[in-house]
C-alpha cells in the first residue's frame, strides 16, 4: 500500500499527464451539470409553487401520457431512471390523489400496468402547457439558432457517450 506522499505523487503524477484537451472535457462536464441543475432547481421550485407537486410526480404523468396503454412497474422505473421502490411510492401517492389507476395486463395477468386516469389526464395537460412555457421561457435567451446548434451538439454528445459505454462494455441508454 502507498503511502500517503506517495499517493499524492501518483495524483500529481495524473495531472501532469492530463492534457489542455482533459481539463476542457472536465470544465464542459461542469458547465453541463450547472445548466442542467439551474434549469432542474427551477422547475422543480415553480411546479411546488404553481401546482403543489414534485418534478418526480410530473415526470411520472409525462412518461404515462406519452403511453396511453399505460405502463408495467419496471418500464416505468426504467424511463424515470429511478428504482422500483420510488415509482411504487409515486404511483401509491397518485392513486390516492385518483390521477392514475392500476389496471392488470390483458396479455400477461401477472403484471400491472399505471395508467392516468380522466382527472389525471386533465390535470397533467394544464401542468405541461405551463411547464412548457416556463421551459421556453428559461432558453429565451438563446437563438432559434444557438438553440439547434447546441440541440445538434447534445445530440453528437450522446451518441459519442453511447458508443464510448458499448466500448467499454458499459450499458448506454
Amino acid at each position: 500500500m502507498p503511502s500517503k506522499g506517495q499517493v499524492g505523487v501518483e495524483v500529481l503524477g495524473l495531472e501532469a499527464r492530463a492534457t489542455e484537451e482533459d481539463h476542457k472535457s472536465i470544465r464542459l462536464w461542469l458547465r453541463l451539470l450547472s445548466a442542467t441543475n439551474l434549469v432542474k432547481n427551477e422547475v422543480q421550485s415553480r411546479l411546488r409553487r404553481t401546482f403543489g407537486t414534485t418534478l418526480a410526480r410530473f415526470d411520472l404523468l409525462a412518461q404515462l401520457e406519452r403511453h396511453p396503454d399505460g405502463l408495467a412497474m419496471g418500464p416505468l422505473s426504467k424511463r424515470m431512471m429511478v428504482t422500483a421502490g420510488n415509482v411504487t411510492r409515486l404511483v401509491d401517492q397518485l392513486e390516492a390523489e385518483g390521477l392514475v389507476t392500476r389496471v392488470p395486463d390483458p396479455r400477461d395477468r401477472r403484471t400491472v400496468r399505471v395508467r392516468l386516469t380522466p382527472e389525471g389526464r386533465r390535470r397533467f395537460a394544464a401542468m405541461a402547457a405551463v411547464h412548457e412555457g416556463w421551459i421556453v421561457e428559461l432558453f429565451r435567451g438563446l437563438s432559434r439558432e444557438e438553440r439547434e446548434q447546441l440541440y445538434a451538439l447534445l445530440a453528437a454528445l450522446k451518441q459519442s457517450v453511447a458508443r464510448a459505454l458499448t466500448r467499454e462494455g458499459g450499458r448506454a441508454g
